[in-house]
This record gives C-alpha cells, structure tokens and sequence, in this order.
C-alpha cells in the first residue's frame, strides 16, 4: 500500500473502527471480505464514491443502501480463476482415482487392488459462466471432460461452454452430468438453488462440487442426499455457516470431501488483491475506467461473453 499512502491519506481500521473511519472518506477498500460491517458503518459514508471488495463475490456489501447509491463497487475478480479453476480439478480426479480411501489404507499399511474411474468421457455441468466458470470449463475440457454449463440465459455457441442452458431449467439438466460444479454468485435468484429438488434430479453416481458460496446450497437436504445416497459424493469448500460447525455431519460423511473456504488461496494470494486494489486506485486518480465495475443490480460484473 505504500504507493496509496504516497498519493492519499489512508485510515487502516477494524470492525468497530469503521464508521469513524468511513467519515469523509472518498473510497473504502473491503480487505476482510467476509466482514459484514459495512452496512452498520453506512451511515457515516457522507462523501463515499468508491467502494472495492477483496473477493469476486460482493454479496458481503451489496446492501440496498449501498446499491441504491451512486457508490461505484468494483471487485477483485480474475485473480482465483485459475487456482479455483485447479481445486476443482484436483477434487474431481481425487474422486475418480479414490484418493482418499489409498490414504486410508497406507495409513493401516493394507495392500487393497481396486480399479478406479476415468474422467475422459464423463460430464460436468458448470453453474455459472463468470470467469471462474470458465477457467473450469478449460482446465476440465483439456483432460477430457464434457463440459455445459448454465447461466443467466441459454445460448448454443458460447467459446468456453458451447452449450449454456438457462438458470431457471437448471432442474431439466441436472441429470445429465457426472459431476455438478457450483460457481455462480450468491444473488437473490441463486441463494438456495441446490435443494432437495436439484439433488433428487442428480445422477446418484453424481459428485457435487461447491466452490461458489455455502448459501447456494440448503445444506440440510445435501446431507440427506449424501446420507441417502441420492448422490453419491460432494467436494464443499464453502459453507452457510463458517466455520463449519464442529457438529456438523459434513466432517465425517465417507463421501464428502471438506475444504476450509481456500479453493482460491494460492501462495501470494494477498498480494494479489492488493495489487487489483492499487490499480484500480491508479485508474481513479486519474479518472481512468475502474476494472471489475459491479452491476449492483445483478450482483457481479457482466461478462463481455
């Protein structure tokens, strides 16, 4: 930050400290993004213009207060795609080629021979076409996969999905995939998307994959479905509640595969957000467009595809 520091006054603040500190200031930067402060602190953003976020998701800020205002949002999007895009590889092929049950048996030194499942082949339907979707959709059709994917509107050539089905027929094409990946934005239309109907649509050999946020999913019908072998495995790296409950039967399901909300954080990470935020400040200065501008109605930024 000490290129900012050069170029204005920075007040470095916590929770408690923000209101005080959002009192004649002209940008915020959102660095603990999981921090739902902003909206207590609200009142005292008496000449706010600027508001970034350290994450891709913005549900964190985006209030009505905050969406209603003329306060531009921008975030942090591009910098997890791909190591996001790597996690959800690396549980998919963890599944395949059962990793954990070779950990398990090497831990009790037994010598078990299985055969294990090849994903050349298999589907993989992507919910969400951000970019993070579509890092997905890449890195999973180089090794063979058959990738869809669903978003805001159905089209049939998109560059990265050829197929996108609609959002609201998510339920018709659940069935087709091997493996389901949740990445959308958490939004009023998405929150809860993943119930007991969606999963009772899903193959029961069907691995789901949660790398977008724990509120898609109404995790009391996952853990029935997983319980009842209505799917057959799910990879969880965020939750609706964080962090997960130590009493949670997540923890301890054979079939479930529980990440601590790190499926982007690769070594250097903070730097990275920092370095989106310090760009983007140069482009303010300088009255220049900002990246990642967030359509505060939509929830995200728009994609050009």
């Amino acid at each position: 930050m000490q290129g900012i520091e050069a170029a204005a006054v920075v007040r470095y603040t916590r929770e408690d400290g923000l209101a005080e500190a959002l009192r004649g200031a002209d940008a915020l930067f959102v660095y603990d993004f999981l921090s739902k402060a902003v909206p207590g602190a609200w009142h005292a953003a008496d000449r706010l213009r600027w508001v970034h976020i350290a994450s891709a998701g913005v549900d964190p800020v985006l209030f009505p207060g905050l969406r209603d205002s003329d306060v531009v949002l921008t975030n942090s999007r591009g910098v997890f795609d791909r190591p996001i895009a790597e996690y959800v590889l690396g549980v998919l092929l963890a599944f395949a080629k059962d990793f954990a049950r070779s950990a398990e048996l090497q831990s009790r030194k037994r010598w078990l021979h299985r055969e294990t499942e090849r994903l050349t082949g298999k589907r993989a339907l992507v919910v969400g076409t951000g970019p993070i979707g579509r890092a997905i959709a890449g890195l999973l059709r180089a090794v063979g996969l058959e990738v869809t994917g669903v978003g805001r509107r159905a089209r049939a050539d998109d560059p990265d999905f050829g197929t996108v089905h609609a959002a609201d027929r998510l339920v018709d094409h659940l069935p087709d995939a091997d493996f389901v990946i949740a990445v959308a934005p958490l939004t009023e239309h998405t929150k809860g998307m993943f119930d007991s109907r969606a999963f009772d649509a899903m193959r029961p050999t069907a691995r789901f994959v949660n790398v977008g946020r724990g509120e898609l999913v109404v995790t009391s019908d996952l853990v029935d479905a997983l319980r009842d072998g209505v799917i057959a495995g799910a990879a969880l790296d965020v939750f609706e509640t964080e962090p997960l409950p130590q009493d949670s039967p997540l923890w301890t399901m054979e079939n479930v595969l529980v990440s601590p909300h790190m499926s982007g954080d690769f070594v250097g990470w903070r730097d990275a957000l920092v370095e989106v935020f310090a760009d983007n400040f140069r482009r303010w200065r300088a009255d220049r467009d900002l990246r990642n501008v967030v359509d505060k109605q939509l929830g995200y930024v728009p994609s050009t595809r």
